[in-house]
């Protein structure tokens, strides 16, 4: 039984690997390159209007060091909406409106999943900065907006990032979605997949997404490193040590 179900397992791993291989799946307005740039196109603008709505908006409420409330209870209610049924509501709106049968309720619904983590970061990140550090900057002259931009920011950087961070992994696996509305991007692998049961195709298209989500999980680690200082995350002391034993061992 065991070596019927690993062969099985080896044939299915097999037919995957022909579905990559097979050059009708890299070509025209089905293939990995179009359904890639369809749901990058799904995931992209919803993440940056989160950031550029939620972001500003939980600097501003940690710098103050007041709005818990109201910053917490807009994250809690951004995450108890279901995705699916924002789509499936946005459906009947978007057809009345004629803005179209699937993308504005799926960026809606994308929207929505993407504000949460960034506006509780951004939050959290400002306002968790050791108060001792923010007087001291008061005391020796700097102005509130010189404190947010000079001190609190890129102290807290590193949290903000992670809330982009994960809202965008979260925006790119859940986009799949919009393949049951009618939408492109890569659930369509899925979705077609399963109405005809090709698994083959449903597993392919799954990791797609798994690798996409993947790569943008790297994206957001590379431009933390860039743009984070050393000191903050501790590059720097870990640099000294390894230069203090170089110098040690005469290198």
């Amino acid at each position: 039984m065991g070596t019927v179900q690993g062969g099985a397992l080896v044939n299915f791993l097999a037919d995957v690997v022909r579905w990559f291989s097979d050059p009708a799946n890299w070509q025209g307005s089905t293939g990995v390159p179009t359904r890639v740039l369809q749901h990058l196109n799904l995931s992209v603008w919803p993440v940056l209007l989160a950031a550029i709505v939620a972001v500003p908006l939980g600097v501003q409420l940690g710098h103050r060091r007041r709005g818990a409330f109201l910053a917490i209870s807009l994250a809690n209610i951004g995450r108890a909406v279901p995705s699916f049924a924002v789509l499936v509501i946005g459906i009947p709106i978007a057809v009345y409106y004629k803005l179209g049968t699937f993308y504005w309720p799926a960026f809606l619904a994308l929207l929505l999943l993407a504000i949460p983590p960034m506006l509780t970061n951004a939050y959290t990140g400002v306002r968790e900065v050791a108060p001792g550090i923010v007087e001291s900057s008061r005391g020796m002259g700097l102005t509130e907006r010189q404190v947010l931009r000079k001190i609190e920011i890129p102290m807290a950087l590193p949290v903000i990032i992670t809330g982009v961070r994960v809202s965008a992994v979260q925006v790119v696996a859940t986009a799949t979605l919009a393949a049951l509305i009618g939408g492109g991007g890569l659930g369509r692998y899925i979705i077609d997949g399963l109405s005809v049961r090709d698994f083959v195709e449903v597993f392919a298209g799954a990791l797609l997404v798994a690798a996409l989500s993947i790569a943008t999980e790297g994206v957001f680690s590379l431009v933390e490193r860039l743009t984070v200082s050393p000191g903050i995350t501790g590059r720097t002391k870990m640099v000294d040590t390894l230069n203090i034993r170089k110098a040690g061992l005469g290198v």
